[in-house]
């Protein structure tokens, strides 16, 4: 039998035996993180593909607004993970992330690291500087129209 995964490939035909990572390609700062991990990643087997392929789409079977929400990591035998447990996942087979991996298995620590992801995957709009909220209670708004 053979799985979608396994005959999903990106756009120049690769298959990636480790499994695939899927990203947000309209977020600044999510394609600048995956530039940077690919030259790790690529070798050790993963594919990386943006989350608005309508192949992934498909393949995740997720609803539009939890699609877009994290990374998703999708292993060869069909496991999904998303965000913190996805990277999490991926420190597994990196040597020098591997404490992170093992981390991972610490009471407790899991949960503050999908709070980290989560804190930071609402504000990536914000730090690749096209922040859709208003200013913060100690920022200044650079609106020329002042109300009194």
């Amino acid at each position: 039998m053979i799985s979608l995964i396994s005959e999903f490939t990106d756009g120049k035909g690769r298959r990636a035996r480790a499994g695939w990572v899927f990203y947000d390609a309209d977020c600044k700062f999510c394609v600048a993180t995956v530039g940077r991990l690919a030259g790790v990643i690529e070798p050790l087997g993963y594919g990386l593909a943006p989350l608005q392929d309508a192949r992934v789409r498909a393949l995740l079977n997720l609803p539009e607004e939890q699609l877009l929400s994290e990374m998703k990591l999708l292993t060869p035998d069909g496991r999904q993970f998303g965000g913190a447990d996805a990277l999490i996942r991926l420190c597994r087979d990196v040597w020098w992330a591997w404490p992170l991996y093992a981390l991972g298995y610490v009471p407790g620590v899991t949960p503050l690291l999908r709070a980290g992801y989560r804190w930071i995957a609402a504000r990536r709009a914000c730090i690749s500087g096209r922040c859709p909220v208003g200013p913060g209670p100690n920022q200044v708004s650079q609106s020329s129209d002042v109300r009194r």
